[in-house]
């Protein structure tokens, strides 16, 4: 299942790195991307962990981005 996520105000091709990274790491996604010019996070992720993902990447993102505004699309 695909997923995006709008990740309003990125502006660090670093942080956006490490965010697609973290992400791709977590247990049941199986492809991460972010695009730092579109601000979105793309995610493949099994049908099962879909629903309780999101509270999983708004920490990651505000680990690295802490104004970084996570918004499900």
């Amino acid at each position: 299942m695909r997923k995006t996520y709008i990740l309003e105000d990125l502006d660090c091709a670093h942080c956006a790195g490490k965010i697609e990274e973290a992400v791709g790491k977590l247990e049941g996604v199986s492809k991460s991307t972010v695009t730092l010019l579109t601000q979105k996070l793309v995610i493949e992720v099994d049908e099962e962990k879909a629903a309780s993902i999101g509270k999983e990447i708004k920490a990651i993102v505000k680990k690295y981005e802490p104004d970084v505004e996570v918004i499900e699309k």
